[in-house]
C-alpha cells in the first residue's frame, strides 16, 4: 500500500484569500490546561490537525472526555484520575509533555515518558524541571519516566529561566496557578501563544500578570473553574507559510485569520526581499512587482524572527538575486530541508549554525521528502514555485500541523492534489 503524496505542478500564480486555522501551538497547551479544572471547558477555533487528536488521545487516556465539533472541542476532565502520560503518547507527540504542569497543578505528581529528541534536534526539558523543583516538586527519573511529587504541595518561588523556553514557561504557569503564594517567572518566552494560555487560565480564576512580558507573576489561587468558551489565536506560522507563497508567485494573496502583530518579524523580512506588504485588521497581503532581493536573517525567541519560519523564508532567499545568509539559533538539524532543496538546484552551503544561500534564476521540480513539519511546508512552496512537477513525501509530518493545506492553496490557483 502506497502512503499518501503531495503533488504539485509549479508555475502557476497565486491570489486570493487563505483563511488561516487556530494555532497548533496554543491549542495543545489549552487542551492541557483543561486538566487544571475538573468539568467540561470549550475551545473553539480549533484545527483539524493530527496533533490535536493525538492529545486529545493522551487527554482520554488520562480519563477526561474529549467531544469535536466543527473546529471546537469540549474536555471534560471531571473523570480524571490518572496522572501519567506513557511513551507510546508522548514518543508520537512532545508536546504531550504539557500535561506535566497541569497534573502537578492537580494532583500534586505526574509521571510523564522522557520525550527523547526529535527530527530537528533534542529539545530538552531541563528547564521545565529546574523550574517545577523551585515551586516545591521532587522528581525522580527512570526506566524512561519522569515522576514527579509535591508531597507538601506546590508553592509559590521566583524562577529564572537559563533561555527563554515556551514550554518550560507554559508548564510553569500552569503549575503555578494553584500553587500557595505568587510565583515570579524571570526570563519567561514571550510567545502571543503564551499569552493565548494566560487568558484561557485568567478565565478559569488564574491571577497571572506580565504574559507577554519577560516577567510573568502568577498569584496561586484555591480553584480554578472550567471555561465555557474560549477562540484560539490564529496561527501565526501557518499564515506566514502561506504568505512565503504569495511572496515567491507575486500574488497579491491575502491572509486572514491572524493578527499582523504576532508576524512582525516575518513580515520586516519580507520587506526587505522586495516584497509589498499591508495589514488589517486579522489580515495581511503580500505581492511583488520586483525581483526577490537576498536575505540576511536569524532566528530567534519571540519577537525575534520565528525558527518555525526559517525553511519557508529559505526557500525565498534560492529564488532571491545574490547572496543571503541564514543563521539557526534555536535547533541544530533544523537545516535538514536545504538537502532537499539542493535537490530542486537550490545552491545552499551549510556551515555549523549557518546556511549561505546564493539565489539562482530557477527551481527545477523533482521528488522530495518532508524531513519535518515545517520543512515540509517548505518543500511544498518550493514546488509552486518550481519548474514542472515536484512530489513531495512523507506528508505526515506537513498534517501534524496544517489544516487542509491542499484545498487553501487549490483555492488561490496552486495546481497541487494528494495522492
Amino acid at each position: 500500500m502506497s502512503t499518501p503524496t503531495i503533488r504539485i505542478t509549479g508555475g502557476y500564480p497565486l491570489t486570493g484569500t487563505i483563511t488561516a486555522s487556530g494555532a497548533k501551538n496554543s491549542v495543545l497547551k489549552l487542551m492541557a490546561a483543561a486538566i487544571l479544572a475538573p468539568g467540561s471547558s470549550h475551545i473553539s477555533n480549533v484545527p483539524l490537525i493530527s496533533d490535536v487528536t493525538l492529545m486529545a488521545e493522551v487527554l482520554e487516556y488520562l480519563g477526561a472526555s474529549v467531544v469535536f465539533g466543527e473546529h471546537e472541542v469540549s474536555i471534560d476532565t471531571s473523570g480524571v484520575q490518572r496522572h501519567d502520560a506513557p511513551y507510546e503518547l508522548v514518543s508520537r507527540m512532545r508536546a504531550s509533555t504539557a500535561v506535566l504542569g497541569p497534573l502537578l497543578g492537580r494532583f500534586g505528581q505526574a509521571r510523564v515518558a522522557m520525550p527523547g529528541g526529535c527530527q530537528i534536534g533534542a529539545r530538552k526539558i531541563d528547564q521545565h524541571l529546574l523550574g517545577l523543583e523551585a515551586l516545591g516538586v521532587e522528581f525522580e527519573t527512570e526506566h524512561g519516566y519522569i515522576e514527579g511529587t509535591a508531597a507538601k504541595g506546590l508553592r509559590g518561588a521566583t524562577v529564572v529561566l537559563d533561555i527563554p523556553s515556551v514550554g518550560a514557561t507554559e508548564n510553569l504557569i500552569m503549575a503555578a496557578a494553584t500553587a500557595r503564594g505568587t510565583t515570579r517567572i524571570e526570563n519567561a518566552a514571550r510567545e502571543p501563544e503564551i499569552v493565548d494560555l494566560a487568558g484561557f487560565l485568567t478565565t478559569m480564576g488564574a491571577h497571572i500578570a506580565g504574559a507577554g512580558s519577560p516577567i510573568v507573576e502568577i498569584e496561586g489561587t484555591d480553584r480554578l473553574y472550567p471555561v465555557a468558551g474560549h477562540q484560539t489565536i490564529g496561527d501565526r506560522i501557518e499564515a506566514g507559510t502561506y504568505l512565503a507563497a504569495g511572496a515567491l508567485l507575486a500574488g497579491p494573496l491575502t491572509v486572514r485569520g491572524v493578527d499582523p502583530a504576532h508576524l512582525e518579524a516575518a513580515l520586516r523580512k519580507l520587506e526587505e526581499a522586495g516584497v509589498e506588504v499591508s495589514t488589517g485588521p486579522c489580515e495581511v497581503t503580500v505581492s511583488r512587482q520586483r525581483p526577490l532581493k537576498p536575505l540576511t536573517l536569524q532566528t530567534q525567541p519571540h519577537p525575534g524572527f520565528p525558527t518555525d519560519l526559517q525553511a519557508q523564508f529559505m526557500v525565498l532567499a534560492a529564488l532571491g538575486g545574490g547572496s543571503s545568509l541564514i543563521i539557526e539559533n534555536l535547533f541544530e538539524n533544523r537545516f535538514m530541508t536545504a538537502f532537499e532543496l539542493m535537490r530542486m538546484g537550490a545552491d545552499i552551503r551549510i556551515e555549523g549554525h549557518n546556511a549561505f544561500v546564493t539565489g539562482v534564476p530557477a527551481l527545477s521540480g523533482a521528488p522530495v521528502q518532508a524531513p519535518d513539519l515545517r520543512g515540509g511546508a517548505a518543500l511544498v512552496i518550493a514546488g509552486l514555485a518550481a519548474d514542472g512537477y515536484t512530489e513531495v513525501s512523507a506528508i505526515e509530518h506537513i498534517q501534524r500541523g496544517y489544516e487542509g493545506l491542499v484545498e487553501k492553496l487549490q483555492a488561490v490557483g496552486a495546481h497541487i492534489e494528494q495522492a
